[in-house]
């Protein structure tokens, strides 16, 4: 299937979804996650007019930078080891994965202009996801301020696998909750407003609890 046809499909499900909670679709940025497929499906969906691509490796987004270059923003959704930050410095426009004062510390060394960072919260309590726990996140917040370099643009999480409506919405309500609390202390470093929640699988539902960013790969550019 075309991704212009993909994008027109999930855009509907996106309005129906702010519809539902009262929400307005232009809050919604949809993040084509490209990771899995070529460069040349990722200039298709440019061409479709998706704004906002992701990617989870630091080649591969050097691979597709190289021939799409700033026809969209790139998001760097993976995990980010310390060593690998000066590759994609000067070319992510959002990391979705600052969730150590080490990478933080990284960053702030290599970066020449503010750096939009999201913070990674293990909002589940799965151990096998990565980030910094519900009650991890304020104290990591507020020690950020020792990092000129980075603004704490919002939060990231990942919801568990599953079809059960209850947890997931959970799972985002912590995010959504976490938000406003740093909202509420009001830090010139951490304006944190954006909640980037909602994949392939459950953006619906992300974006009816608050979602600012859904980062879509399979429903929208394939596998």
């Amino acid at each position: 299937m075309k991704v212009e046809e993909n994008l027109k499909s999930i855009q509907e499900k996106i309005d129906e979804a702010c519809k539902r909670s009262g929400r307005n679709p232009g809050e919604v940025t949809i993040i084509a996650v490209t990771k899995y497929v070529s460069t040349e499906r990722a200039k298709e969906a440019v061409s479709a007019g998706i704004g906002n691509l992701g990617e989870n490796r630091d080649d591969g987004m050097l691979a597709k930078h190289e021939e799409i270059g700033h026809a969209a923003k790139w998001h760097f959704i993976g995990s980010l080891q310390t060593r690998k930050v000066k590759n994609i410095i000067g070319i992510a426009d959002y990391i979705h994965s600052l969730d150590r004062l080490s990478l933080a510390k990284e960053i702030d060394k290599r970066a020449e202009e503010t750096v939009q960072c999201l913070i990674q919260v293990n909002a589940s309590g799965e151990e096998s996801k990565q980030g910094l726990s519900p009650e991890e996140v304020i104290p990591f917040v507020k020690d950020l301020e020792a990092y000129p370099y980075i603004s704490a643009a919002g939060l990231m999480t990942m919801a568990p696998l599953t079809d059960d409506e209850e947890v997931l919405r959970h799972c985002f309500r912590t995010l959504k909750t976490l938000q406003k609390n740093i909202q509420d202390l009001n830090l010139a470093h951490a304006p944190c407003r954006e909640l980037s929640m909602g994949m392939s699988n459950d953006f619906g539902i992300a974006v009816e609890e608050g979602a600012t960013m859904v980062r879509i790969g399979t429903a929208l550019v394939g596998e």
